[in-house]
C-alpha cells in the first residue's frame, strides 16, 4: 500500500487515494462510471439498511420502475426535460435496427413513476398513494468523482400522491427530517437543512428541501433532498382521482431521495491520514478482533477465547475474529485502521494470564479492559465513538460558519468556509455567484439575522448559505 497524502493539504488527492486504497470501489471502463467493491457495498447496504426501515416505518411501499423510459414523457413537463436535458442518455438502436421512439436512461423516475400513478389512482380512496424504490439512475457527468459525482450512481427515490397540498407537504417535510436523523445520528455528521432557491431547486417542482453537509476543505454537498411536486406532473399525465364529494380533483405530489453520495460524505467528514474513520452506528464491522500468538497452543487459547468475547458480544454488534496467518499483527493493525472499523481487540497470551485485553477505537485511545468487563465496555466505547465523531465534525462546522453582509465580504473570506448573508430571493443575485463559483446552497426557513441583499441591498426576505460545492 503507498502512504497517503496529507489530508490537510492534499485533501483531492487525500480522498482519491483513500477510496482506492481501502477497496471501497474501482474504477469502470465507462468513463464516469464505478465499480462499488465489496467493502463500499456493505457501507451502502449499512445505511440502505437504516433509510429503508425509515422508509417502511412511515407507511410506504418498495416497488421496481424500469430503467428504460419513452423520450415523450421527459417532454410532458416543461421544467422538467429542460432541467435534464444536457445530462441525459438517449437510447436510439436496439435489436439491431433504430427505435420508432428514443428511450431515455432514467436520469429520475417521476415520469414513469406519474405514468403509473394515473393508472393506479381512481378515488380518494387511493391516496394517499407512497412508493419508493432502490435503483441505479444515469446523468452525465463532466467532472466525475467517485460516489461524489458519477454517470451511473445507485439511490433510493421515493414518490407519493395526496389527497391534498397539506398532507404532500408534511411529506416533505417528514422525510426531510428522516435524512436529518439518518445523517446525524447514524452517520454522525451534522448537516444543515433548508429550502432551495430558484435557481437550485429540482426541476419541475414547486419547492425543494436539501440537507447539506459540510466538507473540512469547506465545499458544500448536497446530501439529499425532498421535493413538492404540486400538481404540475399530474396535470402533465392527466393524474385525477375522484373525492369524496364527487369532484374530480388532481393529487398533490411529491418526491425525495438519497444516494450513494453518502459514502463520499462519510470518507471525507471523518477521515484522517490513517484512512477511512467509519462511525459505529453504520460501520458493516463494529470490532475486529486481532490474535496475537507463536506457538500452536497459543493459538488455540487465543482464539478460543476471541470466539467467546465474539459470541458474548452477540448480534448486537458486528464482530470479527482476523484469523489471516498469512499478516503479522502490525498489517493487520494498518488494514483495518485504513479500513476505519471503530474499536480493535488485541489478545494474546499475556492478556489471557492478566485476565484482560487491549482496545484500541479508531480515535487514537488504547487501554487495557479487564475480561470481565469487556462486554459491557464494548457498547458503551461504540456510543461514545459515534458521539466523539459527531462533535470532532460539529465543532469544525461551527468554525467554517461564518456571517457576512457583502458579496465582496464574501469574496474576501477563505474558500474553507461557508457563508451565512441576507438575500432578496432574485435570480439576478443568485446568477452572481456563479462567476465566482459559488452557489446558494439553501435558505433558512426560520433563523434571520440579515436585513439586506449581499448584492443588491433590497431587503432580504431571507438568510442564505452560501458556499462552493461538489
Amino acid at each position: 500500500m503507498n502512504k497517503l497524502p496529507n489530508i490537510k493539504t492534499h485533501f483531492p488527492e487525500w480522498y482519491q487515494e483513500v477510496i482506492y486504497q481501502a477497496e471501497l470501489v474501482d474504477q469502470a471502463p465507462v468513463r464516469g462510471c464505478m465499480v462499488v467493491r465489496p467493502y463500499g457495498n456493505d457501507i451502502w447496504e449499512s445505511i440502505k439498511g437504516v433509510m429503508d426501515k425509515k422508509i417502511k416505518d412511515t407507511g410506504h411501499k418498495n416497488a421496481i420502475f424500469p430503467l428504460l423510459i419513452p423520450q415523450s414523457f421527459l417532454q410532458k413537463e416543461a421544467d422538467h426535460i429542460e432541467g435534464f436535458a444536457p445530462e441525459v442518455a438517449v437510447v436510439t438502436h436496439a435489436g439491431g435496427k433504430e427505435l420508432a421512439e428514443p428511450l431515455i436512461v432514467r436520469p429520475t423516475s417521476e415520469t414513469i413513476v406519474h405514468f403509473m400513478f394515473a393508472r393506479w389512482i381512481k378515488s380518494w380512496r387511493d391516496l394517499p398513494l407512497k412508493i419508493n424504490q432502490w435503483a441505479n439512475v444515469v446523468r452525465w457527468e463532466m467532472r466525475p468523482r467517485a460516489f461524489i459525482r458519477t454517470t451511473e450512481f445507485f439511490w433510493q427515490e421515493g414518490h407519493t400522491a395526496h389527497a391534498a397540498r397539506k398532507e404532500a407537504e408534511e411529506e416533505v417535510l417528514l422525510m426531510l427530517s428522516h435524512y436529518k436523523d439518518l445523517a446525524e445520528n447514524y452517520l454522525a455528521i451534522p448537516v444543515i437543512i433548508g429550502r432551495k432557491s430558484e435557481g437550485e431547486k429540482f426541476p419541475g417542482a414547486e419547492k425543494t428541501y436539501t440537507f447539506e453537509g459540510f466538507m473540512p476543505d469547506g465545499k458544500a454537498l448536497q446530501m439529499g433532498t425532498s421535493h413538492l411536486l404540486s400538481q404540475s406532473f399530474a396535470h402533465a399525465f392527466e393524474m385525477t382521482f375522484q373525492d369524496e364529494q364527487g369532484t374530480v380533483q388532481h393529487p398533490w405530489l411529491t418526491s425525495w431521495g438519497c444516494t450513494t453520495r453518502l459514502v463520499g460524505a462519510l470518507v471525507m467528514v471523518h477521515g484522517d491520514d490513517k484512512g477511512l474513520v467509519l462511525p459505529p452506528r453504520i460501520a458493516p464491522i463494529q470490532v475486529v478482533i486481532v490474535p496475537i500468538y507463536k506457538t500452536d497452543e497459543d493459538k488455540k487459547l487465543v482464539l478460543d477465547k476471541a470466539q467467546e468475547i465474539k459470541n458474548q458480544l452477540g448480534e448486537g454488534v458486528r464482530t470479527l475474529i482476523d484469523t489471516d496467518d498469512k499478516k503479522t499483527p502490525g498489517n493487520k493493525f494498518y488494514h483495518w485502521e485504513l479500513r476505519g472499523v471503530p474499536v480493535r481487540i488485541e489478545i494474546g497470551p499475556r492478556d489471557l494470564q492478566n485476565n484482560q485485553v487491549t482496545c484500541a477505537d479508531r480515535l487514537g485511545i488504547k487501554e487495557a479492559v479487564s475480561l470481565d468487563t469487556i462486554i459491557q465496555y464494548i457498547p458503551q466505547k461504540l456510543d461514545a465513538l459515534h458521539h466523539a465523531l459527531y462533535d470532532r465534525a460539529k465543532n469544525r462546522l461551527t468554525e467554517q460558519w461564518i456571517q457576512r453582509e457583502t458579496l465582496q465580504e464574501i469574496l474576501d473570506g477563505s474558500e474553507a468556509t461557508l457563508t451565512q448573508t441576507g438575500f432578496c430571493e432574485s435570480r439576478p443575485c443568485e446568477v452572481v455567484l456563479k462567476e465566482h463559483k459559488l452557489s446558494i446552497r439553501c435558505l433558512l426557513e426560520e433563523e434571520k439575522k440579515h436585513t439586506t441583499c449581499f448584492n443588491c441591498k433590497a431587503p432580504s426576505t431571507k438568510d442564505a448559505i452560501i458556499a462552493r460545492s461538489y
